[in-house]
C-alpha cells in the first residue's frame, strides 16, 4: 500500500487507497508501507469457523481495508482459488456499489458480518468474507471493492495486504472509535496462532 491520499484529519474526507506492490524488506527493522500508515486489527474464527481469520487495516482517518489474515485457509500452501464473486445474493452485488460526491452517496451500507465476497477454491471449499469488524450498532459504508482479484485471483494469495485486498470500508464517524472492540491486536493475534499450532502439535 503505497499511500493514502487526502487529508486524514478533515472530517468527511475520504481518501483513495493506492495499492502498490508489497515492498521487499531491506532490513527487518524498517516497517513496510502498510505498517507505516495502517494499524493491523484481527478477527479470529469469523462466524465460529476455525482459522477463517480476517485482518483489518485501519488508517488514522477512519478508513478500513479488509484483507485476509495470514493464517486464513485460502492463504495456505496447496490452495488454489478457482474464482471470486462479489455477487452475495440474487439481488445484491457489491459490484453495483457506486459512490459519488462529498458525502459518498450511493455507497452500500454494511452492518455486522455483512458478506462482501465469496471465494471458491478448486478443492470445492467456499469461503465468505464479511465486514467482520462491525458489531452490533456499528455500521459503515462500502467505498470500493477490488475488481482486480476477479481477473487475477492469485494476487489475493500472493499479496493479501496490498494488491490482493478485498474491500475498502468507511465506518460512520460517530461510531468509528468503537469498531475495534472485540478485535485483536497484532500481538494478541500472533498469540492465538501460536496456541493453535501448539494444540495441533499436541493432538498429532
Amino acid at each position: 500500500m503505497e499511500e493514502v491520499l487526502g487529508s486524514p484529519g478533515a472530517e468527511g474526507a475520504v481518501p483513495e487507497v493506492a495499492m502498490a506492490t508489497e515492498p521487499v524488506a531491506v532490513e527487518s527493522a524498517v516497517p513496510s508501507l502498510v505498517d507505516r500508515y495502517f494499524t493491523r486489527w484481527y478477527k479470529a474464527d469469523v462466524k465460529g469457523k476455525p482459522c477463517e481469520d480476517h485482518c483489518i487495516l485501519q488508517h488514522s482517518n477512519r478508513i478500513c481495508v479488509i484483507t485476509l489474515a495470514e493464517s486464513h485457509p485460502v492463504l495456505q500452501s496447496g490452495k488454489t482459488i478457482k474464482s471470486i464473486s462479489y455477487q452475495i445474493s440474487t439481488n445484491c452485488s457489491r459490484l453495483q456499489n457506486k459512490v459519488s460526491g462529498k458525502f459518498k452517496r450511493g455507497a452500500q451500507f454494511l452492518t455486522e458480518l455483512a458478506p462482501l465476497c465469496k471465494i471458491y477454491c478448486s478443492d470445492g471449499e467456499e469461503y465468505t468474507i464479511s465486514s467482520s469488524f462491525f458489531h452490533s450498532c456499528v455500521r459503515g459504508r462500502l467505498m470500493e471493492v477490488n475488481e482486480n482479484i476477479l481477473h487475477k485471483p492469485s494476487i489475493l494469495q500472493e499479496k493479501p495486504s496490498t494488491e490482493g485486498y478485498i474491500a475498502v470500508v468507511l465506518p460512520k464517524f460517530e461510531e468509528s472509535k468503537s469498531i475495534t472492540e472485540g478485535l485483536l491486536t497484532q500481538k494478541q493475534y500472533e498469540e492465538v496462532v501460536v496456541k493453535r499450532s501448539n494444540a495441533a502439535t499436541a493432538t498429532s
